[in-house]
């Protein structure tokens, strides 16, 4: 695990520039944001054909995880030949979606003719794996993306998906920098925070703050096992942020398992033993009096589900803002897609202390393409097609008034 952090040397915040209703300049405005990568992108996540990418995904999994066995079966080997073979791997290192990378000695070596055969007897004889080729994110893709930051002005930022803290701090130096909103440019973050996750895919969770809301300490749950291995997909950050009037106030990011591939029960049980985790954390914090608390990020999971009983319910003091009488989705329930409710995926939960003290909350989608023709909903006037899209996901604010 590597811990980034930067600090810019802008010294002070921008000013707001979003057109969402009911903020005041006083507001502490807290926003969560799935971004989808701000410069490169595993090209199995980006795929037109998700099947295509979905199989890639899958193989790259399986591939890695026979590669650690110490001693390699005849079936071990036979299913890493057939994987390696459908992903163009036994001809050739690059495939178009996944790439072998071998370090020292030999997987496999060819035969007569077209066959091959596998020579490594286990994880010591040779060294290597398969990584996920990556591509670069369209570069208006990566502009509307600044221009949804900047449009919802937060405070604190989350981020969802961002391939590494030097990636952010280019991004927010870079990119959120050159946006310019009413006329206004757009200042960048003063802080900027990244823990590498669990995810080898670059994707993995942050936080980006202005000045005066310093980010005070992280925790991170990387290690967070149970008996069926490691919890987190990405990572449960948590970050302690201080206000300018002094106070603190606890940051959970979170991104937890998709729905992508794998199978559904187990994917189920993952983002249960997920919730479960968090609600733990959350109980640490109210146990010791730190009863400001924000859980967020891409739940990947709607709310009446299973897995999100131990957030939701179960007991649980945590509130959605969607439930907020507040709230304002602009006719539509979901985060993802085409933001319907099957689509509710994105979330804001904050603890009774904070809840009473909303002020004002939406979702911005107007980095969105929006249905097949990009006509469900207003986005602005730089994205011109799907690909533009700075994600398929919205963001979400909050105003609070402490």
């Amino acid at each position: 695990m590597r811990l980034k952090s930067a600090t810019t040397t802008t010294p002070s915040p921008c000013k707001r520039t979003t057109e969402n209703q009911g903020h005041q300049e006083n507001d502490i405005r807290i926003a969560s944001f799935n971004l989808q990568n701000m410069f490169d992108r595993a090209l199995a996540l980006s795929s037109s054909n998700w099947e295509v990418g979905k199989a890639a995904l899958e193989a790259h999994r399986a591939l890695n995880l026979l590669f650690e066995k110490p001693v390699y079966s005849p079936a071990d080997k036979a299913e890493m030949l057939a994987l390696l073979d459908q992903h163009d791997l036994l001809q050739s290192d690059g495939g178009p979606l996944l790439v072998l990378r071998k370090i020292r000695g030999e997987l496999f070596r060819h035969l007569a003719g077209e066959a091959v055969e596998i020579i490594a007897s286990g994880r010591r004889s040779w060294i290597g794996w398969v990584e996920l080729r990556s591509g670069p994110v369209d570069e208006v893709a990566t502009q509307n993306t600044a221009r949804v930051i900047a449009a919802v002005g937060a405070d604190i930022q989350a981020v969802v998906e961002a391939e590494d803290r030097t990636t952010m701090r280019l991004f927010n130096q870079r990119v959120i920098s050159d946006i310019v909103q009413r006329g206004v440019r757009t200042t960048p973050f003063d802080q900027v925070m990244l823990v590498d996750g669990n995810d080898d895919r670059g994707i993995d969770v942050g936080l980006m703050t202005r000045a005066g809301y310093p980010i005070l300490s992280i925790r991170s749950h990387v290690h967070d096992s149970d008996a069926h291995g490691p919890i987190f997909s990405r990572d449960c950050c948590e970050y302690q942020v201080g206000t300018p009037s002094g106070g603190k106030i606890w940051v959970l990011v979170n991104h937890f398992k998709s729905k992508g591939f794998g199978n559904q029960k187990s994917n189920n049980e993952k983002r249960l033993r997920q919730t479960k985790r968090v609600r733990e954390i959350y109980e640490m914090h109210l146990k010791a009096r730190e009863d400001r608390v924000v859980i967020l990020g891409d739940f990947n999971e709607i709310p009446g589900n299973a897995p999100l009983d131990p957030l939701l319910r179960e007991g649980s003091n945590l509130k959605d803002i969607a439930d907020h009488p507040l709230f304002d989705n602009h006719g539509r329930p979901g985060t993802h897609g085409d933001c319907t409710a099957s689509g509710k995926l994105d979330y804001i939960l904050l603890s009774p202390k904070l809840f009473a003290k909303v002020r004002a909350a939406g979702v911005e989608r107007r980095g969105m393409w929006g249905g097949v023709n990009g006509t469900l909903w207003p986005h602005f006037a730089e994205l011109q097609s799907p690909e533009q899209a700075a994600s398929d996901h919205a963001a979400l604010w909050v105003d609070l008034k402490l």
